[in-house]
């Protein structure tokens, strides 16, 4: 008997679901609870051993979140998938089983401020560190990678500029030098983009951003593809080598392309505690289950007022890659052919002080630092996401003194027009 391939709808409402056994509940229940008991001693040893799977303490596994991490981990073409509490703990948990002192990872320096300071400041702590490419330039990120370089690190659509990566190019690179491709795909979603299909090892995403979608969650995962060979050299050994802690069990030898996985929950769970809370998983998972139906009705919206904008005589700029106009137009048609998201950035004629009367004009638009919301939202980045950043820093993340970031949202596109169009006119005048 074949087994049926369901389509994306589908899945993000099906997947990792299942009707609850005691109660018969159709929605996945939210498990508050901490512990679990175990039916005897040798279950108890089991489950610590590894040796069989299943729920001990809900720092480490809980149902509601197991549900998530299924399905998060089947609309992305996975293997496996942890989730945490937040996009940075992804990406702290993704690097974990990866990274010793002394190694670092090759990132783009179009990624999100908080990213940027988290790579280029905060992993110092730990002994490793970050080189900052252009990766526009293969040839750049090829020449980045040193014997110590333990995986590649870049965003699928770029935060705040909304850049196109060419993923299957920089997996190339990946791929020649033995080492994991780390794709955020926070602002694309697995609807818009699928990363693993590409070649990217893992991929992490901020459960915060259009997974939910509605501004209630702050979460985070890591998805394994399960196509890497982690015993394939000694760059790994965490994975690929004997861990003291289970006495002298090799994660890849044990569990094959679930290993990473394993080693997120068993290892990066248990000794970093960024666990995500029940509550959270559930809001997450019902607001997957509209996921395809608001990326269509972000991407709608966002090309239409794009191209409002790009026609303003107010504005300089707009970098939205779905316009016919962006460089990136001819990547958009290849690699994201149902659009190129929902953020972007302008540049307002009069720089820093009209963008900030921009921001404090807005009637429809949020100023918050979120993106990714049914609500749209607005930002000044330089003054406020990319603060820390110097300003040449700045201008290599798309986040210019003189730059406003948009996420769109699904309301009526005129109003929204209506909205920028006064905004604007008070910022110039």
């Amino acid at each position: 008997m074949n087994t049926p391939t369901f389509g994306f709808d589908t899945l993000q409402i099906h997947a990792g679901a299942r009707p609850d056994p005691a109660t018969g509940a159709r929605q996945t229940p939210i498990y508050q609870t901490t512990a679990y008991v175990f039916r005897d001693a040798d279950h108890a040893a089991a489950l610590f051993n590894l040796q069989e799977v299943g729920y001990i303490y809900s720092r480490l596994t809980n149902p509601t979140v197991a549900v998530l991490q299924e399905r998060v981990a089947t609309l992305e073409g996975g293997a496996g998938a942890v989730c945490c509490s937040s996009g940075h703990a992804a990406q702290i948990m993704a690097l974990f089983p990866l990274m010793r002192p002394g190694d670092n990872v090759v990132v783009s320096t179009r990624l999100y401020g908080g990213s940027i300071t988290q790579f280029s400041q905060t992993i110092k702590r730990f002994g490793w560190s970050a080189s900052f490419v252009d990766f526009d330039d293969i040839d750049a990120v090829k020449a980045a990678v040193d014997e110590d370089t333990k995986a590649i690190f870049c965003e699928s659509i770029s935060n705040p500029g909304g850049y196109l990566t060419d993923i299957p190019a920089v997996a190339e690179v990946a791929n020649a030098a033995g080492i994991p491709l780390i794709v955020d795909n926070t602002l694309a979603s697995p609807y818009l983009c699928k990363p693993i299909e590409m070649g990217a090892t893992l991929v992490v995403h901020s459960l915060t951003k259009y997974l939910t979608g509605n501004g209630t969650v702050t979460g985070g995962v890591v998805v394994d593809s399960g196509n890497f060979d982690w015993s394939a050299s000694d760059k790994f050994p965490s994975l690929s080598q004997p861990e003291p802690a289970y006495h002298g069990l090799k994660f890849h030898e044990t569990f094959g392309n679930l290993a990473f996985t394993f080693h997120g929950i068993a290892i990066g769970l248990r000794d970093l505690g960024m666990t995500l809370n029940p509550q959270a998983a559930h809001y997450t998972l019902m607001g997957i289950e509209t996921l395809s139906l608001r990326m269509q009705r972000h991407v709608e919206n966002a090309e239409k007022v794009a191209a409002w904008l790009e026609a303003d005589p107010r504005v300089d700029y707009v970098t939205y890659a779905g316009l016919p106009s962006s460089n990136y137009a001819t990547r958009k048609a290849a690699i994201y052919p149902k659009g190129a998201g929902a953020l972007f950035t302008f540049a307002v004629k009069g720089g820093y002080a009209a963008c900030v009367k921009l921001v404090d004009n807005v009637e429809i638009f949020s100023h918050v630092a979120n993106l990714g919301d049914t609500r749209s939202l607005i930002i000044h980045s330089a003054s406020t996401t990319h603060r820390q950043l110097n300003p040449e820093q700045q201008e290599a993340a798309g986040a210019g003194a003189n730059v406003v970031r948009l996420s769109i949202g699904i309301e009526d596109v005129d109003d929204l027009i209506r909205d920028l169009d006064q905004a604007l006119a008070a910022a110039t005048s």
